[in-house]
């Protein structure tokens, strides 16, 4: 039994290895060279504007081998689902193979044991070398990463560390059970992609958050926290300014909230919306004579009235217990699914 689920499976599980060698290849022969530069930008920083400057070209230069290494881990999962997951029962009922095995000596529980076993350990198999490595390669970029783009964010989070095997485990048993439910290929792979992406898109907005308590603390405004200083009026006008979704002292937290407080810590502007402050833009710290050297007088002043940043996030030093968490509701999701599997081939399967 093995050895033919074994033939039926190499051919999907080579190209798929070749796959993720030539992947794993590229990001061996490149990533002791990231790693090198990014310590010796490090060790050239002498002050935080220096560094600032090294984060933004540092991460701006590798930033479409990084988004494209991330969408890979993400489609994964689900190209697992797809391809491994809904054709392994649902072509044996459609050609009726199936049913020459179970006229032999093999049950169908053993049958479907067989089966989930030697596939689903590759695809966990398969996704916990492939996100270790990235994980690895990504290190030097997630540090200098944009906040949207932070190792907590959804974005990120979802294509590091133990995470995806979960993920590839609950596609795969997800697909096989929505092929024994419809029993078509076609059907059962459009369905599979579906749910899975409903759930994917599920955990980030409604589950992930509530992991843990989230953090609530208020900043100063700095050039960390600030989205941005404008004037509205040509010839003078209040001064307008927004919060981003960052915090000082805690790179690569995801935040969940960034809203601008005045000085009775009154919600004034959410993260990315802009609000009035009291000072002056044509005289003083905030005027363009005020601040010749940058804007952080004008922060000064700013904060010196009384206005903050009130944020709601999730620090880094989080990321691995949320993996862990997260991999663990996926665990419990793939063996409710098996449980279901199994009772329906024995129960109502023919």
């Amino acid at each position: 039994m093995i050895w033919l689920t074994w033939r039926q499976f190499r051919g999907s599980a080579v190209t798929m290895a070749a796959v993720l060698a030539v992947l794993a290849g590229a990001l061996a022969l490149t990533g002791p060279g990231l790693a090198s530069r990014y310590a010796a930008g490090i060790a050239d920083c002498t002050v935080d504007d220096t560094c600032t400057d090294f984060f933004d070209q540092f991460f701006s230069e590798h930033q479409i081998p990084f988004l494209a290494v991330g969408f890979v881990m993400l489609a994964l999962p689900a190209l697992i689902g797809l391809f491994w997951g809904a054709p392994l029962i649902t072509r044996e009922l459609e050609a009726g193979t199936h049913l020459l095995v179970w006229n032999q000596s093999v049950t169908r529980g053993r049958w479907l044991a067989v089966k989930l076993g030697l596939t689903g350990l590759a695809a966990m198999a398969t996704a916990s070398v492939s996100g270790l490595v990235v994980t690895w390669w990504s290190e030097p970029l997630d540090r200098s990463a944009l906040p949207e783009l932070a190792q907590m964010t959804p974005a990120v989070f979802g294509a590091r560390g133990i995470a995806p095997i979960g993920y590839a485990a609950f596609a795969f048993v997800l697909g096989v059970t929505v092929g024994m439910l419809v029993r078509r290929t076609l059907p059962a792979m459009a369905l599979t992609l579906a749910v899975f992406a409903a759930i994917q898109i599920a955990m980030p907005l409604l589950v992930r958050p509530h992991l843990m308590p989230p953090v609530t603390s208020t900043f100063e405004l700095s050039r960390a926290n600030v989205g941005g200083i404008s004037i509205k009026r040509h010839g003078g006008g209040p001064v307008y300014i927004s919060t981003e979704a960052a915090v000082p002292g805690h790179a690569g937290a995801w935040v969940l909230a960034s809203d601008l407080v005045d000085p009775s810590g009154r919600t004034v502007a959410g993260s990315g919306e802009e609000a009035p402050v009291p000072v002056s833009s044509t005289s003083g710290p905030c005027s363009p004579q005020g601040a010749p050297q940058g804007l952080d007088a004008c922060w000064i002043e700013i904060n010196r009235l009384g206005y903050r940043q009130k944020a709601v996030y999730q620090p880094l030093e989080r990321f691995w217990p949320f993996q862990w968490i997260e991999t663990g509701i996926y665990a419990v999701l793939t063996l409710g699914l098996t449980w279901f599997s199994f009772w329906w081939i024995r129960r109502r399967l023919s």
